[in-house]
């Protein structure tokens, strides 16, 4: 099947069908400026009948033996590896992720939903004791209901997935909205592998739209009690916002400023190699990238040359070719922006190791350092190939650069000692950091989230119990209450 030409639809109750808003989105190639796929904008009267079919469908969902939820996952599952070429065919051609990142991102998939196949089974009751004699404390776990879903760019298939086959699993329904530019790898796509599946109709719907249409009619519709966001933190706190003046529970997994430290007694050439990937996978559109290389001033001089040697070395360019390891940026404003951003920051003081140019959407690598203190761009998620080198004095040092900003999502320390490493990861305030590895990172059992902006709630293992669904009290008397009047 062509996906482009067959999933370039909206999806719901279980119908492939056209949008009836005003306008298209246009889903372009990246890199060759192909157009792939038009697709007129769902309404927010069809995102009301998503929700309303979703709100339907899952009550028999609800009640359906979690043995028979869990083998459409299985089924699920067979389906993403049957088609895996197919897939990361699409990957490399709308979101021009290069072949190492698109077998990057169907790997964990293929994790994420192997776990999802567990959780079917996590949710566990507890009979509680009580005060009153006679009673029986009953606590049950059951689905929130209807999840909705925003998932983005960067891993389109692989975080929508995340939040979605979870959400399933544990007897939900969802409604999906993927991101703009990438509607079928990160919406319609999934709906199909879920459709072939034999997921019952209404359970899994997307919509592909945008706010200049429906507004916030996704987030303050009053059906479903979750919604699951990754992306900005800009549009992460709208979402908030929104959310608890709705009464909705809000999982945010937000953008990050992640530091990879290399203290005095490391292994520069292997912290080289955890740097250059953690900086620059998927052209450093990935919210957990190393923005900021912090190395000690003992092994600065060493380690930077061999940084920027490798770096130099990336190969750039069509992200269909094997070789390639930087290809396009998502889209032309992103090209531009990251372009100006290294610019500026030469002309308020930094020095250009290597200064990446722009032809369309290919931005070649830079590396940035002797950037001054107050430099804005040391505090900025930068989702682009730049890298900036900092150097330090010892850890307190260290530490306190790697704090210094408004983001807390991941973080890597390089060091000859494990314990030293730890007891500097302990004091820098992140959700995960990794001692003697890259910062990007994603296990299916591991709780994934992040401290101050870049986050509210985990994901991942029973995290996604709690996600997912909610607690509910029975209790049982038996015999006679005594009541006061």
């Amino acid at each position: 099947m062509s996906f482009f030409t067959d999933l370039a639809h909206q999806y719901i109750d279980g119908e492939w069908r056209p949008g009836k808003g005003s306008w298209d989105i246009i889903d372009f190639n990246p890199y060759n400026g192909e157009k792939l796929a038009s697709i007129t904008v769902a309404t927010a009267d069809e995102v009301d009948q998503a929700y309303r079919s979703a709100e339907t469908a899952q009550h028999a969902w609800g009640e359906t033996n979690p043995y028979a939820r869990r083998q459409v996952l299985e089924r699920a599952l067979r389906i993403v590896e049957e088609r895996e070429q197919e897939i990361s065919d699409a990957i490399v051609a709308e979101l021009g992720g290069t072949r190492l990142k698109a077998a990057f991102e169907l790997h964990l998939a293929k994790e994420f939903l192997r776990e999802s196949i567990q959780l079917a089974l996590r949710p566990a009751g507890q009979i509680l004791p009580s005060p009153t004699e006679g009673k029986e404390n009953r606590v049950y776990r059951v689905p929130v209901g209807v999840v909705g879903v925003i998932s983005p760019f960067n891993f389109p298939f692989l975080l929508s997935l995340k939040s979605v086959a979870p959400a399933l699993a544990l007897g939900n329904a969802v409604v999906l909205k993927p991101h703009q530019n990438t509607p079928v790898c990160g919406g319609t796509l999934v709906a199909k592998v879920f459709e072939d599946a034999g997921l019952p109709a209404g359970l899994l719907n997307v919509v592909i739209t945008d706010i200049a249409e429906i507004g916030d009619a996704l987030l303050e519709h009053p059906v479903p009690q979750v919604i699951s966001f990754t992306g900005s933190d800009k549009v992460g706190r709208h979402v908030a916002t929104v959310c608890a003046a709705n009464l909705k529970r809000a999982v945010l997994e937000l953008g990050g400023n992640s530091a990879l430290i290399v203290l005095d007694d490391a292994d520069l050439d292997y912290a080289v190699d955890a740097a250059v990937f953690s900086r620059y996978v998927h052209q450093g559109q990935v919210c957990m990238a190393a923005n900021r290389i912090l190395v000690d001033r003992a092994v600065e001089k060493e380690f930077t040359e061999k940084f920027v040697a490798k770096v130099a070395s990336l190969p750039v360019g069509d992200p269909a070719a094997p070789d390639t390891v930087i290809g396009p940026l998502i889209n032309a404003t992103q090209a531009e922006a990251i372009t100006s951003l290294v610019d500026q920051a030469v002309e308020d003081g930094a020095t250009a190791l290597l200064h990446g140019r722009a032809e369309g959407n290919l931005v070649s690598p830079s590396v940035l350092t002797g950037l001054p203190a107050d430099a804005p761009v040391l505090s900025e998620e930068l989702f682009g190939p730049v890298a900036l080198v900092v150097p330090f004095d010892g850890e307190d040092e260290a530490v306190r650069i790697a704090n210094d900003t408004p983001y807390g999502l991941s973080g890597a320390v390089h060091t000859g000692n494990i314990e030293r490493g730890v007891r500097v990861g302990q004091r820098i305030h992140t959700g995960m950091i990794h001692i003697n590895d890259g910062t990007v990172h994603d296990e299916p059992i591991v709780p994934f989230g992040g401290e101050k902006s870049s986050g509210l709630g985990r994901l991942n293992g029973d995290s996604m119990v709690e996600a997912f669904t909610t607690q509910k009290w029975i209790s049982v008397q038996y015999g006679r209450s005594r009541f006061p009047f």
